[in-house]
């Protein structure tokens, strides 16, 4: 039998733009307050206007540019306080998307959580940081979902937008993935022992260690004493 023939699966131009867009900015290379020009972005990486006008859409809606009126895109600041805010919030929200899973399903819920874990330490093992941040995404998101709330997960999702600019920082600087994982695990670890105090604990010490990894691999940034 000859070999079955194999056609790849390759992303979209709109889809290698906005990839190409979010890790310049991510890395740096475009700096916060850059503007986008449409016409420059598409002749520097060759393609017509309409799907880099489609990807700075979507990067708005990540949190990444801002749309200035009259003006088009610009790259949008890093704000400390904005940083400090949404893991605020998102402590208050995590803690109680956990007790409602654990109510309606805890065993899922730590078979889950334990998955996503044993996953990441495999994409770890190999180097794969891109995975890990897909992964820690996955892992909070799957707390969000079981616990059954409609708007806790609408604002679980809204707050990883808002965050990604920071939530990607925080996996890339010396030992920053390895800490957030093993904020998994000891979450994982209260969660089983089922002590509402132990796992209020838990949240806030990894969220308090990845905004603290996140500022640290902010070039020129410093968090703001509160």
């Amino acid at each position: 039998m000859k070999d079955k023939l194999v056609i790849a699966d390759t992303p979209t131009i709109r889809r290698k733009v906005h990839q190409y867009l979010r890790e310049q900015i991510i890395t740096g290379r475009i700096g916060p307050n850059e503007r986008l020009v449409e016409t420059r972005i598409a002749g520097e990486i060759g393609t017509s206007r309409t799907p880099v006008r489609e990807a700075l859409h979507s990067l708005e809606l990540e949190g990444l540019v801002e749309s200035i009126p009259r003006v088009g895109y610009r790259v949008k600041q890093i704000s400390g306080e904005e940083a400090v805010e949404i893991y605020e919030i998102r402590c208050l929200i995590e803690v109680l998307a956990i007790r409602r899973a654990l109510e309606k399903a805890g065993e899922r819920l730590i078979k889950e959580l334990r998955k996503n874990i044993d996953l990441a330490e495999e994409r770890l093992s190999e180097g794969n940081v891109g995975a890990m941040v897909e992964l820690d995404g996955q892992f909070h998101e799957t707390i969000a979902r079981l616990s059954g709330g409609k708007r806790l997960l609408e604002l679980t999702q809204t707050l990883r937008r808002h965050s990604l600019r920071y939530r990607l920082q925080g996996f890339y600087g010396p030992g920053s993935a390895e800490r957030a994982l093993g904020g998994h695990k000891a979450l994982l670890a209260a969660i089983e022992g089922g002590d509402q105090g132990e796992i209020a604990l838990a949240v806030e010490r990894h969220l308090a260690q990845f905004k603290e990894d996140a500022f640290r691999n902010i070039p020129g940034r410093e968090e703001k004493k509160r």
